[in-house]
């Protein structure tokens, strides 16, 4: 799609690929702000890019075209990501008088890029971050702790009673249990926070930017983990589906060990967090499991 706009980013002139692509006419779009091109996520990556630009420009380090990636919206409601170029038009006197480029639609190489990034980063059964995007976050976590000396917390987390109902009643009822202790434990904490699968029945909680205080970070770390162990203490009712009949619900009773250790910014490394954190774990399951040992700060 070819466009032109004026120095008021008004369109001047849009061809006809667009109405093929979005469904308008040029006479629908001619004489409007090229921004009620754009979903709202659009209008702001754009005036970002109008920003950067002006910026660019304010220092004299300008590229020759301007490139950015937006959310476009069609007649139909349908919305389609675009690869817009812009370069501006100047006078004789090197002032800006508008603007032209060309619009590529990405939808299809953006879908395939979420799924790639899904695949890379999340759980794809749980839909929970991995460990490669836990470890990102915990190395976040502690840079964050760094600047601003508040501890942060991580909780390991092992099924006590997970092995028994797969033997009894197969994987799919497993996977089940795995979908709902994810639901459970990410409804106990914080957006901010992170709820990871680490493997097999195993999960990590990530409780970022705390307090400055120690004892008193504990404390609400602490809470936090009672919270969860006495949801996932509760009664699992999985609705198992069955070829041409019913569900099958299946009642089970699976608790948790959970292993809970501080940390700050200033020394600790995200391996050694992590091992503190998974070895107070397995002191809660000699301790008699269903229950929270925690291992004070790893740094």
């Amino acid at each position: 799609m070819l466009w032109k706009l004026d120095s008021n980013f008004c369109v001047t002139y849009i061809s006809p690929a667009d109405e093929r692509v979005r469904g308008f006419k040029a006479g629908e779009l001619v004489g409007h702000s090229v921004l009620e091109m754009f979903t709202p996520e659009g209008v702001a990556i754009v005036q970002d890019a109008m920003r950067r630009d002006h910026e660019a420009r304010q220092s004299g380090s300008t590229s020759y075209f301007l490139t950015f990636e937006a959310p476009h919206l069609c007649k139909d409601g349908r919305v389609i990501w675009g690869e817009v170029l812009s370069k501006p038009d100047r006078n004789a006197q090197g002032n800006i008088v508008g603007y032209h480029g060309i619009t590529r639609e990405i939808t299809e190489r953006k879908r395939l890029q979420d799924q790639v990034h899904q695949l890379a980063f999340f759980d794809p059964l749980t839909k929970l971050p991995n460990r490669r995007l836990l470890n990102n976050r915990l190395g976040q976590a502690l840079a964050a702790g760094k600047r601003s000396a508040c501890y942060g917390a991580l909780m390991f987390l092992d099924l006590d009673n997970f092995k028994p109902l797969n033997d009894a009643h197969g994987h799919v009822s497993g996977d089940l249990l795995l979908i709902e202790v994810a639901n459970r434990i990410t409804s106990c904490v914080r957006e901010t926070d992170t709820v990871a699968r680490f493997g097999g029945d195993e999960f990590v909680v990530l409780l970022g930017a705390l307090t400055a205080d120690k004892t008193q970070s504990g404390a609400q770390a602490c809470l936090v983990a009672e919270k969860i162990r006495s949801k996932l203490s509760e009664v699992y009712r999985l609705a198992v589906a069955q070829k041409s009949v019913a569900d099958k619900f299946i009642e089970h009773r699976c608790t948790a060990s959970i292993g809970l250790t501080l940390f700050i910014g200033t020394e600790a490394d995200p391996n050694a967090v992590l091992k503190v954190a998974d070895a107070a774990m397995y002191r809660a399951k000699d301790a008699g499991r269903n229950s929270v040992w925690f291992d004070g700060a790893a740094d």
